[in-house]
């Protein structure tokens, strides 16, 4: 019953997605071996339900580009309640448009109803609520798979594989655009990034992660459009910058987005980052181990990430502090405060990571104590690694001396006895003198007897 409702409502044949071109494995040459096993299990048990069930968006995309995917998420004609009774460890999430995590072991694919972005046959019939900007603010209901392609935003991502009969269904010459190695908007461009601005920060990740060029077409709004990004929750921002630097292409994405002017929107400071040579060269270093980390499968840490962005304003701050008479470790942990509070306001880094980013930056200062016990319990701290590694770019970029990373690097190498010749004498502490202890008398007031 409710899925004729459903139909009866939703199902009408979207106008900008007539009908999908459907490739076979010659064409496309995607192997249901290539699979994750969960997700090929899952697409199976909706068939044998009745229902339709395909691998889409990004995985279908990678597969494409013979990258490995991160993740395969599923869609179908399914309910979610009737998508939640077909798997035993299944449970549904979500308020404003509920998905099913469908779990495998350590595995979850994410199971989505086909949905339709709520437009008329018709732009005058058109009347999904929008804010003054043309932002939409609500298009959560359901649709057939031709209205589900329509709401995607590149034609890269409204690809659809079925792997019973290792079909690719492409509604809007995705498989050509990942041939051509072009992002491509669906539909109007400056409609699209009017309806959710975060799509031209989407443009500027995907076209960083993929190596791709952004169609001139979708391109050309950008620039007029970029201010409506101040409109989205900071939330949201930080969601998609987080995406963007933890993609193995930080480097290239953080340049990406600036030559779209769009870091204005999400990381403004990379302005003064990147017009100050040694700042340009700092961030340059950590983004490059970054991805360098995530290309070798080996865990990267956000806290550290926007610890290395922000250090430059830190810095900054904690010099002009100091010029004005402050003494120089109040004067940190002030210009920390400080450049923290004016971020909440533009990237809303949680607060979770400000331990880890102020306890980084705490540390800079004591390694250029090289004297007596010091070294030794900074070795024991510990941040001390993440404090290491942060050393190492602030040498590489010429803020500090190469010879104090070269230091620190032999220290940890080194014997015991290696290390105690290595410690500098000049910035040792002056041992104390020890007091004389009187002797005691007996209770005659006499000394004691030999």
């Amino acid at each position: 019953m409710i899925r004729r409702i459903i139909d009866k409502v939703f199902g009408r044949k979207s106008r900008t997605a007539a009908g999908a071109q459907i490739l076979p494995q010659s064409k496309h040459g995607i192997r249901r071996d290539q699979l994750d096993d969960c997700a090929l299990k899952t697409c199976e048990t909706l068939a044998q339900a009745g229902y339709k069930g395909y691998v889409v968006g990004g995985a279908v995309r990678d597969l494409l580009l013979t990258k490995t995917p991160k993740d395969f998420d599923v869609a179908t004609d399914a309910t979610p309640e009737e998508v939640r009774r077909l798997f035993r460890r299944s449970r549904i999430i979500g308020r404003r448009f509920q998905i099913v995590h469908v779990m495998c072991g350590r595995v979850t694919i994410e199971v989505t109803t086909f949905r339709s972005n709520g437009q008329k046959e018709t732009e005058d019939e058109d009347e999904r609520p929008t804010d003054e900007h043309g932002r939409l603010l609500s298009d959560n209901v359901f649709g057939n798979m031709a209205d589900d392609a329509a709401r995607r935003d590149f034609t890269i991502n409204a690809l659809y594989y079925d792997p019973l009969r290792e079909e690719v269904h492409d509604y809007f010459g995705g498989v050509a655009d990942c041939k051509k190695r072009v992002l491509r908007m669906i539909g109007d461009p400056e409609t699209r990034f009017r309806e959710d601005p975060v799509r031209m920060l989407r443009a500027a990740r995907f076209a960083a992660k993929l190596d791709f060029h952004i169609d001139p077409d979708t391109r050309k709004p950008v620039a007029t459009l970029a201010p409506l990004l101040a409109n989205i929750p900071r939330a949201r921002i930080f969601d998609e910058a987080l995406k963007l630097l933890m993609s193995g292409h930080a480097l290239r994405g953080v340049h990406q987005l600036r030559a779209e002017g769009l870091h204005h929107g999400m990381l403004p400071l990379l302005d003064t980052i990147l017009d100050d040579t040694t700042g340009e060269r700092f961030i340059t270093a950590a983004l490059k181990t970054t991805d360098a980390r995530i290309a070798q499968d080996k865990p990267a840490s956000p806290a550290f990430l926007f610890g290395t962005l922000l250090w430059p304003q830190v810095l900054q701050r904690w010099h002009a502090l100091e010029a004005a008479g402050e003494k120089p470790q109040p004067a940190l942990f002030l210009a920390m405060d400080e450049v923290l509070d004016a971020q909440r306001g533009q990237l809303a880094i949680p607060r979770r990571y400000d331990g880890m980013m102020k306890e980084i930056w705490a540390l800079q200062p004591r390694f250029e104590q090289r004297g007596g016990q010091r070294p030794y319990r900074l070795l024991e701290h510990p941040r001390f690694r993440a404090a290491y590694d942060f050393l190492l770019l602030r040498a590489e970029s010429g803020e500090v001396a190469a010879e104090l990373g070269d230091w620190w690097t032999r220290f940890q190498e080194v014997d015991d006895d290696e290390r105690a010749a290595m410690l500098l004498a000049d910035s040792a502490p002056k041992p104390r003198r020890k007091r004389k202890r009187k002797k005691p008398a007996d209770s005659a007031g006499e000394a004691p007897s030999a």
